[in-house]
């Protein structure tokens, strides 16, 4: 029984993501774990994997329309799939087992993992509910190559510790960064959170057990998800949407950190 609400879960992953155009990979993590019982770090891992098919999937259908600024793409991708696979490879296996105690709760690597994850949650819940005012007409392409390094390093490694793709992290980063309209940022950020997540995703496959049957029928799942709110988005304004999917993930952020501490 579980496994049909997993399935759904997967399912509405790809709905959002196909109707707002972002942030419904969020909840991949949780549905793994709370849903389908997979370990948090195992579960990372098969979200990387999620994260970077449908990703590829939104990027394929914005270059398509011209909209993917690849340059742009590549010089970000570059630092954040290397950080993104050191810290897969390397950094993740390093973390101990038990971290700390606070008070009587001992701090194991999982809880570690979720509750940073839960934090995640509410940052990126804060962007969804402020939103982003949309620009239009093109701008110089300027970049700042010093701060890309750093920030496309930062979202590497967020993105190889909790799986999610760091997109309320990217786009303001394109937009600022290399001063990219908002709208071919927002596409552009789908480029590379779909090569960062995969090639974080090979730094999974030696070390972890993974179950392939498992995860590809997930994967279809969400793709499937994302033609059916691609679909929707014809009768429904995926921006409006938004905002109430912004509190929603604030409230799983809350219940995620509330449950990892006190229960």
């Amino acid at each position: 029984m579980l496994e049909v609400f997993g399935y759904a879960g997967a399912l509405l992953i790809g709905v959002v993501l196909g109707l707002i155009g972002g942030g419904g990979s969020i909840l991949t993590v949780p549905v793994f774990v709370y849903v389908l019982g997979v370990d948090p770090i195992l579960a990372t891992a098969y979200s990387l994997f999620v994260v970077g098919v449908s990703a590829a999937v939104g990027a394929f259908r914005n270059a398509q329309k011209g909209m993917v600024d690849f340059r742009t793409g590549i010089v970000f991708a570059i630092p954040a799939f290397i950080a993104v696979f050191l810290t897969r490879k390397f950094l993740v296996p390093a973390i101990p087992e038990y971290l700390f105690n606070l008070g009587d709760l001992e701090i194991t690597r999982e809880i570690g993992i979720m509750v940073f994850f839960g934090l995640i949650m509410l940052a990126a819940s804060y962007s969804m509910i402020k939103g982003r005012k949309e620009e239009e007409g093109e701008k110089e392409i300027h970049y700042n190559y010093p701060m890309i390094l750093l920030e496309g390093s930062v979202v590497g490694v967020l993105t190889g510790i909790v799986g999610a793709g760091g997109g309320f992290l990217i786009i303001p980063a394109l937009v600022l960064l290399a001063g990219l309209p908002m709208k071919r940022a927002v596409a552009t950020s789908l480029m590379i959170i779909s090569v960062k997540s995969l090639i974080g995703f090979l730094g999974d496959v030696q070390t972890m057990p993974i179950e392939w049957p498992f995860l590809l029928v997930f994967t279809a799942i969400s793709v499937v998800g994302i033609f059916l709110g691609i679909f929707l988005n014809k009768f429904i304004d995926g921006r409006k949407l938004k905002k109430g999917f912004g509190w929603f993930v604030l409230l799983m952020g809350v219940y995620i950190i509330t449950k990892e501490l006190l229960y």
